[in-house]
């Protein structure tokens, strides 16, 4: 214990903060996770595998797709430069962020509109497999998803700003959407969508306003908006975010894709496939997404400091950990998933042939746990970087081949086959950012938009 111990003190302090960092995060993760299981728990109970439960997860996945891909976007492009600007003049810092906060205003109503709009059409294409039924429940849902992106995005800017000053109760407050799902299931004894519209619509703006209000408390910004594109960084920043935007958009299908695909499968193959999923999020979130949290400020500082080297050393160490861990939890979670689906979800209206179905599509799922649990570290190596080009060419090379292994094994193997071609995907996408860490020298990639 004593030597363990002092092998800890003996580490770099980038390494510290890295792990100071994810244990924070892991921390907030876990009870952040904790709700979220429980509302989970709450939803299988009130509607087992269900009309409601199809049209609740077609919804969240379709209308959240624009929000998501956005605030990916943002959180990579952000970071970086909200920490360059933590040493920089405070009046140019105080633009520059309340120039942020009006142009996100405007881009989220603006996104709310379009979602709004779209959905009637979104419903005749993308949901032509569903029910009438499914279809119904699905256009008085949007009433909460529509205006629950321009609370995403608030969100997300809110959460890079304070992951900048490397605070990360952001991680916390994730759950509050499904705390208040969780609360409205409780309070409302119906099996319509009415508790789970309701409470993603209080859950986000609740998150959205505390979260904002964090933000300004961590880096001492309360000035109004300001509707104006006068702050320098706005060239560079758009030119990152432009070039982002083209992996972010093409990775962003793959959970549109999914959705069209299993609702072509039939009936409830959308609703297996979305606890299965949301069970592995749980798996994702605590395991990597703490250290992939935790590490894309420190790198960027290191990279500010003129040491591209370390940076690089750094992230791949943490890498081939990561790795590592990852095989240990997918082999532990193999064997466990029956059990674990039958704890969380087996009451109710969630029948013990619903846990075989949804085990098995966990299973195929957790195969890309090593993968994703490595990747995620060097996709914060190639953006503190600005390497956004290579960054875009692996999401389109991922969504190209997610799309081609879905129209295989989809067919064939049914909603597993869905989450199989998931983990060959993240396959690729390890081997990929591998090499582009490897081949090019950090000296060569640095400042590369």
């Amino acid at each position: 214990m004593n030597t363990f111990i002092r092998r800890l003190s003996n580490l770099h302090s980038d390494h510290r903060r890295i792990a100071q960092g994810a244990a924070r995060v892991a921390f907030f993760l876990l009870l952040g996770k904790f709700a979220g299981a429980l509302k989970e728990m709450a939803v299988a109970y009130r509607y087992g595998v269900s009309s409601v439960v199809d049209a609740y997860q077609f919804t969240m996945t379709m209308a959240n797709w624009l929000p998501v891909t956005l605030v990916g976007v943002l959180s990579v492009v952000l970071i970086p430069v909200l920490v360059r600007i933590r040493y920089q003049d405070p009046v140019a810092r105080a633009r520059f962020l309340r120039e942020l906060q009006a142009w996100v205003l405007v881009l989220g109503a603006a996104l709310a509109l379009l979602i709004y709009m779209a959905w009637p059409w979104v419903l005749s294409i993308a949901g032509k497999g569903l029910s009438p039924e499914v279809r119904g429940m699905s256009s008085q849902l949007i009433l909460a998803f529509a205006p629950a992106a321009l609370l995403t995005v608030m969100t997300g800017v809110s959460a890079a700003r304070l992951r900048a000053h490397e605070r990360h109760i952001n991680t916390l407050l994730d759950s509050v959407p499904a705390l208040l799902i969780l609360l409205c299931i409780l309070a409302w004894p119906v099996r319509d969508v009415r508790p789970l519209l309701w409470g993603t619509l209080l859950g986000y703006l609740l998150q959205s306003a505390w979260q904002l209000w964090l933000a300004r408390k961590a880096d001492g910004m309360w000035g109004r908006p300001l509707f104006t594109l006068r702050s320098p960084h706005w060239p560079d920043l758009a030119t990152a975010a432009g070039v982002m935007l083209v992996g972010q958009v093409a990775m962003s299908f793959v959970g549109p894709i999914d959705q069209y695909t299993a609702a072509n499968l039939g009936a409830n193959a959308n609703a297996t496939l979305g606890y299965a999923s949301r069970l592995l999020s749980l798996v994702l979130g605590i395991g990597a997404a703490s250290v992939g949290r935790a590490a894309l400020p420190v790198l960027s500082d290191i990279q500010g400091r003129g040491d591209p080297v370390r940076a690089r050393a750094t992230a791949l160490k943490w890498s081939c950990l990561m790795v590592l861990a990852g095989a240990v939890v997918c082999l532990v979670g193999w064997l466990l998933a029956p059990w674990g689906v039958a704890l969380l979800f087996q009451r109710g209206a969630f029948t013990a042939q619903n846990t075989v179905a949804v085990s098995q599509v966990l299973r195929w799922g957790l195969l890309q746990l090593p993968f994703y649990f490595g990747v995620l570290m060097l996709v914060q190596l190639l953006a503190s970087q600005n390497r956004y080009r290579v960054m875009a060419a692996i999401a389109v090379a991922n969504f190209a081949l997610k799309a081609v292994m879905n129209l295989v094994l989809a067919p064939r193997m049914g909603v597993e086959g869905i989450m199989l071609a998931t983990s060959i995907m993240y396959v690729l996408s390890y081997t990929c950012y591998v090499v582009a860490a490897w081949v090019l020298s950090p000296d060569a990639a640095q400042g590369r938009p």
